[in-house]
């Protein structure tokens, strides 16, 4: 088998190849910048907390229409809004940080998830009368970790709406952002509208955040925001090359991550992100950027 073959012929024979990665491209390619932002603006952690907040919103739509992702886009949607607007809102109406309230939410989040899901599994039956047992364990494993490969065409054109809205809005507001993120005081002190930035900041990377969980599952939905722009930043100091740089990454690991879940058998979502793990690897090692190698081949005490 050529290496076109076995690259290509998985997409070819099957329309869920085909659907699974529309869904994963258009999440690497609208979240990787976001996630470059969020790395810049050291708040890769605070994004991971987001996920958790997408839980009780997941949650509740499963409990009530079962395993529709574009109902649970909603449900999460909500949830994840929820939580941020509340934790923008305490932070600048106590003296309690946003990092703190974020945090706070993300453990009642969690909570809250978590039992909505054990009262939709209780007394063996799940939500919808079903004896609980292995399809249980599946449907809790596809919220947690994704169904790529059953995504239906609504889906799609959901997170493609979603992909191609935060790609808009990302335009818009870049500029902005991008002094918000490194000279915060001097845009308010020109009247900027910071506050109107972070606040749509936030909400493109919840809608992004819960395009992810569908496709990749929320548990690891942060991983094709924030893994890509990790490498991308290991290779140059341009704010445009790196952003470019992270999307051909997460491009690449979703390309290479369905393609070796398919040959291999394994679920798709933590393959795609074990790739934007090695691709990480690799860039850590062999990056321009304060590479490993880079660094070991010219010692920081020689450089003039």
């Amino acid at each position: 088998m050529t290496l076109t073959e076995l690259l290509f012929d998985p997409f070819l024979q099957s329309d869920a190849m085909k659907r699974a990665l529309a869904a994963s491209l258009a999440v690497s390619i609208a979240g990787a910048p976001l996630g470059v932002m969020l790395i810049i603006r050291r708040m890769a952690l605070a994004g991971d907390v987001l996920t958790h907040t997408l839980l009780p919103g997941v949650a509740v739509a499963f409990l009530l229409a079962g395993e529709t992702p574009v109902v649970m886009i909603v449900g999460g949607t909500l949830s994840g809004l929820i939580a941020v607007y509340l934790s923008m809102l305490v932070s600048r109406s106590t003296l309690i940080r946003e990092d703190t309230s974020l945090a706070t939410f993300y453990v009642l989040s969690l909570a809250i998830g978590v039992l909505l899901l054990s009262y939709g599994y209780h007394d063996g039956e799940d939500a919808h009368g079903h004896a609980a047992g292995g399809h249980e364990a599946e449907e809790l494993l596809h919220i947690l970790f994704g169904n790529v490969l059953e995504i239906d065409r609504l889906t799609i054109l959901t997170i493609a709406t979603i992909a191609s809205g935060s790609l808009i809005v990302l335009a818009f507001i870049y500029r902005l952002l991008v002094l918000e993120s490194f000279d915060p005081v001097f845009l308010r002190s020109v009247g900027g509208p910071g506050a109107l930035v972070h606040l749509l900041f936030m909400t493109l990377v919840v809608l992004n955040l819960i395009a992810g969980a569908v496709t990749i599952g929320t548990m690891m939905s942060i991983g094709l925001m924030t893994v890509p722009g990790a490498a991308a930043r290991m290779w140059t100091q341009n704010l445009g090359s790196i952003i470019t740089v992270a999307v051909a990454v997460g491009v690449v690991s979703s390309l290479v991550g369905l393609v070796s879940a398919h040959h291999t058998g394994l679920p798709p979502g933590p393959m795609i992100i074990l790739i934007a793990g090695l691709c990480f690897v690799f860039s850590l090692l062999f990056g321009r950027q304060n590479g490993l190698i880079q660094r070991f081949r010219r010692p920081v005490h020689l450089e003039g």
